[in-house]
């Protein structure tokens, strides 16, 4: 069968930058379903984008789909020919649908009868013929939110399409997908190489478009502005915060990087490098250069699109245009500390936090009671807490984070060191946020991880307790994210902290404005349900996870020590058959939970192996007593292991239901103080295959 490579392109305005990637993405992996699905083979398929342009190179695929056969069963041999074997109505139609006679049938035997049978051959369609289609159809399964139309065409795409190529090694697939006819011709960088470009071979596209000025592989052009941006850092001794979702977005923007650096007025380093850094990032989308100590210095570097003559001209052009927005935040800066953070109390009563829940000024009392409530439990200084957690949002009516919301907290550090509040609450300002994302660094001492759980609890208990609670993707008060935010702090930071009293404690702050009675189990259980994706993260298994679930431990450091001891005890040899004899035990007893088994009576006994496990559990109890004050919780997993023995023994001689009533009785009993004995740690009747 023939091959050969195959390239598509189509050829569009600048598409969004932030979306570039997903759409690349998206029309790749959409083309290979469908091209899979058609029966066409092939050996690989990858994506190019740039600013102006999404494609596709598809290596040595089918030029025509295989040939396959279809069978079309008939009537029944039996209704096909009447007692003189000539042919039936129904085999006369079937065999004209065929295309055939009813002499020319198959016959399809089984053990149920025989029935007609025609056999076909359909050959398989061509490339050139269905390229098109899938092409469209890939197009239109795109993640585009808003769709639109241009000039005076009925068509839909996320932007103008201008171009469409579509070729087979050097042969050109006829065709037209969103109102435009594929051919040849394709379009180089803006500037550099206005002109049309002949496209010859599905091969030499990307050195085709290299000589016009753009490079198509997305991961290519990121490569090089990493590379020189490193180059550019060696030089100045100088380093650029890690920032992956930056350089993508100006990966997007660009189709000829050039790095360049530009300077801007030292006087602005006065006002706090978060401010200027978020400007020049998310308004300018340049890189800020900080020095060894992660001071900012006041060179930065941007990305240009053009190759210029003259690159003075393209630097002075930046810095003129940052100039004023840095003026803006030095202004804000300036004017945000001639009134301080406690003075912004007031007028956090004009934001409001939620309808039912109050204002903003609201949350940040009950922060400050819940912050210092939790700074008692964890051994920090309470006073601290309580001044950071009343304070932790009043920047948020300040000039600057009113203009640059992702500053908050940033800000608030510096507004309160310049008002002379304790360096500690200056601090867990900044933190309360932490952790604002996975992998990310988490509250650094007692009061700032006060202030950050507060934070995060009166959320969940707030939200909850109205009846919001997160549905689907739909999750408006990124409640998922505060709730592994807590355990990270808590677990991570081998806090000692019972969830149960500090939700309690939350609940209490709300007074009458909650009104669902079950918030505090449902609080809970939605934090413990966010502790299983957290621990598979980790490697370990639902089984585990379930296993220690049973006994809904809220000490999450208790949690977490039962994980470890059961993860230990799954890889010993008696976990899979102690497992199954819990699991055993589990069934006899839910099976007869309606019998009132009395205290077991070892006069009842009448086997051996009856008396074996009484005596072995009660000498298990004794010890584990020890074990259980400390949560030495391997140690108990490990005691229990050395029952394998006599709780073997029992199942091979001994009959649980016997026809005796009170031995019966009696036998549950002790099925039920050994299943309690094992519930200790978890379940681990749920371990087993």
């Amino acid at each position: 069968m023939d091959k050969n490579n195959l390239i598509v392109e189509l050829g569009t305005e600048e598409l969004p930058p932030k979306a570039l990637k997903t759409l690349a993405e998206s029309f790749c992996q959409n083309t290979e379903q469908l091209l899979v699905k058609a029966g066409f083979g092939f050996e690989e398929i990858r994506w190019y984008a740039a600013p102006r342009r999404l494609a596709l190179y598809v290596k040595q695929l089918d030029a025509q789909q295989p040939d396959r056969v279809v069978e079309k069963k008939g009537p029944a041999e039996s209704a096909a020919f009447d007692e003189t074997g000539s042919p039936s109505k129904a085999a006369l139609g079937w065999a004209k649908s065929c295309g055939i006679t009813v002499e020319e049938a198959q016959r399809l035997t089984t053990d149920k009868g025989t029935w007609l049978l025609h056999k076909a051959t359909v050959a398989g369609k061509s490339l050139k013929a269905e390229l098109p289609a899938i092409v469209s159809q890939a197009l239109s399964k795109l993640p585009i939110p808003k769709p639109m139309r241009w000039g005076s065409k009925t068509t839909q795409f996320i932007r103008p399409v201008h171009t469409l190529c579509m070729l087979f090694g050097n042969a050109l697939i006829e065709g037209e997908v969103l109102g435009v006819k594929s051919s040849n011709v394709i379009r180089g960088h803006r500037f550099h190489a206005d002109k049309p470009v002949v496209l010859c071979h599905a091969d030499s596209y990307l050195e085709t478009l290299e000589k016009a000025y753009v490079i198509a592989d997305f991961g290519q052009r990121r490569a090089k502005i990493q590379s020189s941006l490193s180059e550019l850092c060696e030089k100045l001794n100088a380093q650029v915060t890690d920032d992956d979702d930056l350089l993508d977005e100006v990966t997007a923007l660009v189709e000829w990087p050039v790095v360049l650096t530009a300077e801007f007025d030292a006087k602005f380093l006065t006002v706090p490098k978060e401010a200027l850094i978020y400007t020049m990032k998310d308004d300018q989308k340049y890189f800020p250069l900080l020095d060894q100590d992660g001071n900012l210095l006041s060179t930065f570097a941007f990305v240009s699109n053009i190759e210029s003559k003259d690159s003075s001209v393209v630097t002075k052009g930046n810095e003129r245009v940052i100039r004023p927005r840095l003026a803006d935040a030095e202004f804000f800066f300036n004017t945000d500390k001639k009134t301080s953070l406690e003075s912004r109390l007031t007028s956090l009563d004009s934001i409001l936090f939620q309808k039912q829940l109050g204002t903003v000024k609201d949350k940040a009392k009950r922060i400050a009671s819940l912050s210092e409530y939790l700074a008692k439990v964890i051994s920090a200084d309470s006073a601290l807490a309580k001044r950071a957690g009343l304070l932790a949002k009043t920047d948020l009516v300040s000039n600057m984070v009113m203009e640059f919301p992702d500053v908050q907290g940033s800000m608030g550090k510096h507004y309160a060191l310049n008002d002379g509040e304790n360096p500690q609450v200056a601090e867990a300002i900044e933190q309360q946020y932490k952790p604002k994302f996975s992998g990310d660094t988490l509250p650094s001492d007692g009061v700032s991880q006060s202030v950050a759980m507060a934070d995060k609890i009166d959320t969940l208990v707030g939200i909850f307790g109205i009846g919001q609670i997160p549905k689907g993707d739909k999750d408006p008060f990124a409640l998922r994210r505060a709730a592994i935010g807590l355990l990270r702090i808590i677990i991570e930071n081998n806090i000692r902290l019972d969830l149960k009293d500090v939700v309690a404690q939350a609940v209490n702050l709300f007074g009458s404005k909650l009104t669902s009675a079950s918030v505090e189990g449902d609080v809970i259980e939605f934090i413990l349900s966010r502790l299983k994706s957290w621990y598979q993260d980790k490697g370990v298994s639902s089984q585990i996870f379930q296993a220690v679930m049973y006994n809904t431990p809220t000490d999450l450091l208790d949690f977490d020590a039962r994980i470890d001891a059961v993860r230990y005890f799954a890889n010993l040899e008696a976990a899979e058959p102690l497992s199954a004899a819990n699991k055993r035990v589990a069934n006899i007893l839910a099976k007869n939970s309606d019998l009132n088994t009395q205290d077991v009576d070892t006069g009842l006994f009448t086997e051996a192996a009856e008396s074996s496990l009484y005596e072995n559990l009660q000498s298990a109890k004794e010890e584990l007593k020890t074990f259980q004050d400390s949560s030495s919780y391997q140690q108990i997993l490990e005691r229990l292991a050395s029952l394998r023995g006599p709780i073997d023994s029992f199942f091979d001689s001994v009959m649980v239901m016997a026809d005796d009533e009170k031995v019966k009785l009696n036998r549950l009993a002790l099925l039920k103080e050994l299943r309690q004995l094992f519930l200790v740690v978890a379940d681990i009747s749920v371990l087993g295959k």
